[in-house]
């Protein structure tokens, strides 16, 4: 984990992009140390608010240059309802970077980046680090419709290929991201961020083609620091032992083929120290 900062935030700039708004943060003690893949937690609701749990969101693009970082907020409740309505100039208390980053391949090869919704946010700093080391990118957009795709036109700019799917076909190929996954034979390193069933498929896809696969979890992470244990998931460890693992802390970055993906959500029996639960 990186050594997070905890700072106040002015709003630089907001802007609807389909089902979203990407907002853009004054953040430089944050865009200097973030990598690909990590997030930062913002509180919501203003200084009286009654709403006391952080909002995870991934780093969208992180420039050290300008200082400045950007988030995708989706509206699902009244905290994401109060952010995205939140006006330039508006200071927010923001902690990050956050979590474990993806990790680059050794040597430049081919990447496969596959996104869900606005799971594509974390991809584009990522592909762009790609292909500054030599590899070649190819990526995969899908969502339910088109309005809820996220930076397509990004994507072209940054990847050698995009194709783009959505579950009702108003925009490119109709279906899952799966069915549309070029040959991964020839890929040697695939990662994906988006929805846990989606993420799920394109585990089981890597592993028929013995290609590693890094995935970005989207737990939710009310603290963002390890300590609320709201966001474990199984994982199986070096060992060969699965424990329950925080995916702030310890992922949100993981091995695909370390996850039980069958078993998230639940506390499966032979989990390290699931015996001293008492079934609960």
């Amino acid at each position: 984990m990186s050594n997070p900062t905890q700072l106040i935030a002015r709003v630089a700039a907001t802007e609807p992009v389909g089902a979203y708004q990407l907002i853009t943060l004054d953040a430089p003690e944050i865009a200097s140390g973030a990598e690909p893949g990590q997030f930062v937690a913002v509180a919501v609701g203003g200084p009286d608010t009654a709403l006391l749990l952080r909002r995870s969101f991934a780093l969208c693009t992180a420039d050290s240059g300008t200082g400045r970082v950007q988030i995708v907020v989706a509206e699902h409740g009244p905290g994401t309802a109060w952010l995205v309505r939140a006006r330039p100039g508006t200071m927010l208390d923001v902690v990050g970077p956050l979590g474990r980053p993806f990790t680059l391949p050794a040597d430049a090869g081919t990447a496969v980046l596959v996104a869900g919704g606005y799971g594509s946010a974390p991809m584009f700093d990522l592909a762009r680090r790609l292909r500054a080391a030599g590899s070649s990118v190819h990526m995969v957009l899908g969502a339910g419709s088109a309005d809820r795709l996220f930076g397509v036109e990004e994507a072209r700019a940054v990847a050698d290929s995009v194709v783009v799917t959505t579950d009702d076909g108003s925009l490119g190929m109709r279906g899952l991201v799966t069915d549309a996954l070029p040959g991964l034979d020839s890929a040697d390193v695939v990662y994906a961020c988006g929805p846990m069933a989606m993420l799920r498929a394109l585990a089981e896809v890597s592993a028929s083609c013995d290609v590693p696969c890094q995935v970005a979890v989207e737990e939710s992470m009310a603290c963002g620091i390890g300590v609320c244990m709201t966001c474990v998931l199984p994982v199986v460890g070096p060992d060969g032992g699965s424990r329950m693992v925080r995916s702030c802390v310890e992922g949100p970055v993981f091995d695909a083929a370390l996850v039980r993906w069958k078993d998230v959500g639940t506390l499966p029996p032979d989990v390290l120290g699931a015996d001293a639960m008492g079934g609960h």
